[in-house]
């Protein structure tokens, strides 16, 4: 009997022990994962995008977004609370490089990426981005912040809303006839 119960004792700890370090060894493949902006409508007072030779400038004034030059359009108010809502979301992955020289691997270069500035109401840039393609998944993208060397995949691909096309950001202008006689 007494055997029986030092066996069950043994057992007992032995499994104890194993969830543990079990438990333990499940910690350590905890998601890493940050988010890449953590930015508010209203602490922004400019969106800069730039793409190539296209760049593009939308500019708040009280609560109202414009594109900066082009008085043909207004904004779509779809584009900029997707812009926002999606920008909230985004969170960096994984650390791809932290060489200079394999920017242009990841199409973060200064000449094949995609630019993004956030200025404030001082016209201080509170955020730079250079946004890359992936060229073997469409889902996702790569980001450089600024003049850092590293260079993270990100959980989505932004790169789709930052079009440095005005007819992406904005519509017409409905004219208003105020000539109908009844």
């Amino acid at each position: 009997m007494n055997k029986k119960l030092i066996i069950s004792l043994s057992v007992l700890s032995a499994m104890v022990a194993l969830y543990f370090l079990n438990s333990n060894s499940q910690n350590n493949y905890q998601s890493t994962s940050q988010k890449l902006m953590n930015i508010q409508e209203k602490n922004l007072k400019k969106i800069i995008i730039q793409s190539g030779q296209e760049a593009i400038e939308i500019i708040r004034t009280d609560s109202v977004w414009t594109i900066s030059g082009n008085d043909t359009l207004q904004i779509k108010e779809q584009a900029i609370n997707r812009f926002f809502d999606i920008t909230s979301k985004i969170e960096i992955q994984n650390t791809m490089t932290s060489k200079k020289e394999k920017w242009p691997k990841y199409n973060v270069d200064d000449s094949s990426g995609v630019h993004l500035a956030l200025v404030d109401g001082e016209d201080k840039t509170i955020n730079y981005y250079v946004f890359g393609r992936s060229q073997t998944d469409f889902s996702r993208c790569y980001v450089r912040i600024h003049q850092d060397n590293e260079v993270y995949l990100l959980n989505e691909n932004i790169i789709y809303n930052l079009q440095a096309n005005p007819s992406f950001w904005g519509e017409p202008i409905l004219q208003q006839n105020d000539d109908f006689d009844l």
